[in-house]
């Protein structure tokens, strides 16, 4: 029953390299994200959330500058923690200077070097390439700017105060306990399965693989899960920079390797651009509803909540990015007032030169059974943004 039909390996393969360039691997949301995605742009959920907290806090601010330095906009979920963090803290009070680097790690650099000269007073920051950043983090500090580090963990430096992100472990366990409880893990039955992990520079991304891996391998060991790429460790798998482009490419090797005479069971994705890029693979191979592998992801952004509810995701995990810039934003604060911020871990992250105190949001998976009661009932999503051609 097999799919593989040269021409449409041929085609596929020309639009991916089509797509190359066009940044983080979203050829199949970049341009909905920046449009559909309210909780960046047209309602802003977030910014609501910390208001009445600080309807005394613009006079207090004392006209002080903040700079947020975003890795991409070609992620949807980036585009929302950066438009939600600057709507909280100018809430606050605070002057805003939030920067997107477009995964440009020399782009970064500059940018942050340019507001540490234009005299901010905290900088928050979501690296491309943590190491890259090190010279100009110790800049930061000689001049006594406090540094807090946002969803990904800024390595081998002094320079950084605290960590605000979500539990990168616990979404890896998530996932794999999605997997566990839903994919009917029997030797009798293997099922296949293949990996797609997130960037080698990415901290996050090990501790999602060691929480993902911590649940499968003995699936692995026992027969239960087969990966016939045998592409199981991080090094294999790992996909530098998150490219979605990366992933439909090596989604479309595994099937025409190792998967022309056997269905691929489970794409078990690290992100939903990961997802996004296993879908186009998948279609290009002739899978149907009929065959159709389950797909996990991560962020639960507003395309693939769609491909959940459609059936061509089967799972993601909520981050509510409103919480994390909130939570992120309560730091800045403390810091800028002297206090000491809500910090709920001080052992799991150890960046090479200290352990960097942390704020750890609970990550929760969403699929088709719970997606309303999470997503839309907590003012994510509306119904008719998720209906939405």
């Amino acid at each position: 029953m097999k799919k593989k039909v040269l021409g449409t390996l041929l085609s596929v393969a020309m639009v991916a390299s089509m797509l190359v360039g066009c940044g983080g691997g979203e050829a199949e949301t970049a341009a909905p994200a920046a449009t559909d995605a309210p909780a960046a742009t047209e309602e802003a959920p977030a910014a609501d959330a910390p208001a009445a907290d600080a309807a005394e806090a613009p006079a207090a601010s004392g006209g002080k500058k903040v700079g947020v330095a975003m890795p991409t906009q070609s992620s949807e979920r980036w585009i929302n923690d950066g438009a939600n963090m600057k709507a909280q803290l100018e809430s606050l009070g605070y002057e805003v200077d939030l920067q997107y680097a477009e995964d440009d790690v020399q782009a970064q650099v500059s940018q942050i070097e340019n507001m540490i000269a234009s005299g901010v007073n905290c900088l928050v920051i979501a690296s491309i390439d943590s190491d890259a950043l090190v010279n100009v983090e110790a800049q930061a500090k000689d001049a006594g700017i406090p540094i807090i580090a946002y969803d990904r963990l800024l390595m081998n430096t002094d320079a950084v105060s605290y960590y605000a992100t979500f539990d990168n472990k616990g979404v890896g366990t998530a996932i794999g306990k999605y997997i566990e409880e839903n994919a009917g893990l029997d030797p009798a039955d293997p099922k296949t399965i293949e990996f797609f992990m997130g960037s080698p520079d990415d901290n996050n991304a090990h501790m999602l693989y060691a929480g993902l891996m911590e649940v499968l391998q003995p699936y692995l060991d026992n027969g239960a899960l087969v990966c016939k790429s045998g592409r199981t460790s991080f090094d294999d798998t790992c996909i530098l920079r998150w490219s979605q482009e990366t992933a439909q490419q090596n989604c479309e090797n595994y099937l025409t390797g190792f998967y022309a005479d056997e269905d691929l069971d489970i794409c078990a994705t690290a992100f939903d651009g990961f997802a996004y890029g296993c879908k186009a693979a998948l279609e290009g191979a002739g899978y149907t509803d009929a065959n159709w592998p389950m797909i996990t992801g991560q962020d639960a952004e507003l395309m693939a909540t769609k491909n959940i509810i459609s059936g061509k995701q089967t799972m993601s995990i909520y981050k509510d990015t409103r919480l994390l810039a909130e939570k992120c934003v309560t730091m800045v604060q403390a810091v800028l007032e002297g206090a000491e911020p809500e910090i709920n871990d001080t052992e799991q992250y150890n960046n090479g030169k200290i352990v960097v105190p942390s704020y750890l949001c609970t990550p929760v998976a969403v699929d088709q059974s719970n997606y309303k009661e999470i997503i839309v009932d907590g003012g994510y999503y509306t119904e008719e943004q998720l209906a939405a051609e």
